[in-house]
């Protein structure tokens, strides 16, 4: 039986399991998955590597969204507003890559980056307590222009995603570190399913690899989720300027050397 299995399954199963841990505590798992896929399986077509990562990371984010929602409370309204229309416009998103370059994109990206983390970084308390604000109309309209934005970028371009996604939701609903990535696994999900929804009609999705990487992501992403609740917010805030320093090492080589 084993005789049967691809040779590279196991060392995609380690990528997989890892990228979920990563991403559970603070985003950037595709930064693990997808460069591992592409390393990995060199002969496949590029759709069919991106369904197959997109494929695995919806349970890992599906199993990081469901633990957080026991165990953390943060304003669903918002939340659900958010990845309602992540969802729509990431499938926008996925449709204007053909009409769009994202080498425009990269430097805009690098840009939005950069600021971030000098912004985090000067801010000592930034994300540090948790003073959640009101919800009215303004923070709703908010959440939906942030899922909008957010979800076409994601389905269009996807590189930083969760750390954006966190960022903002300190920054508009006063969410601390925790609460806010629990936030963004919401919205993610809503990303991924969206992608999907054009992936797998096209047989865009390598099921023999798809489905073990995806019990390795809810592995990694139990083990992930769980540490970040241990942690809490200080172990979240530091996994997350040590993900935008590596997001602009990327970006910047993307950008300005490769």
């Amino acid at each position: 039986m084993l005789e049967l299995l691809p040779a590279e399954l196991p060392w995609l199963i380690v990528i997989a399991f890892v990228a979920g841990l990563v991403d559970a505590a603070v985003g950037g798992g595709g930064l693990i998955q997808l460069p591992g896929l592409f390393t990995t399986l060199p002969q496949q077509a590029p759709a069919a590597l991106l369904g197959t990562n997109k494929f695995s990371s919806m349970f890992g984010t599906g199993a990081a969204a469901w633990r957080y929602a026991r165990s953390v409370r943060f304003p669903w309204r918002p939340v659900l507003l958010a990845a309602a229309a992540a969802f729509v416009f990431s499938f926008l998103g996925a449709t204007a890559v053909s009409l769009l370059s994202k080498g425009a994109v990269r430097p805009l990206v690098l840009a939005l980056l950069v600021v971030m983390l000098g912004y985090t970084l000067a801010k000592k308390d930034f994300g540090a307590l948790h003073r959640p604000r009101e919800v009215g109309r303004r923070e709703l309209g908010i959440a939906l222009a942030m899922g909008a934005v957010i979800g076409f970028y994601d389905g269009f371009f996807g590189p930083g995603t969760g750390s954006f996604l966190i960022f903002l939701f300190v920054r508009f609903f006063g969410l601390d570190f925790l609460r806010a990535s629990a936030a963004s696994k919401v919205v993610n999900l809503a990303t991924n399913v969206a992608a999907l929804a054009f992936f797998v009609p096209s047989g865009n999705v390598l099921l023999v690899f798809a489905v073990p990487m995806a019990v390795a992501n809810i592995a990694g992403s139990v083990a992930g989720t769980r540490m970040a609740l241990r942690g809490g917010t200080p172990l979240i805030r530091r996994l997350f300027l040590a993900l935008v320093v590596v997001l602009i090492a990327r970006m910047g080589w993307d950008t300005f050397g490769g």
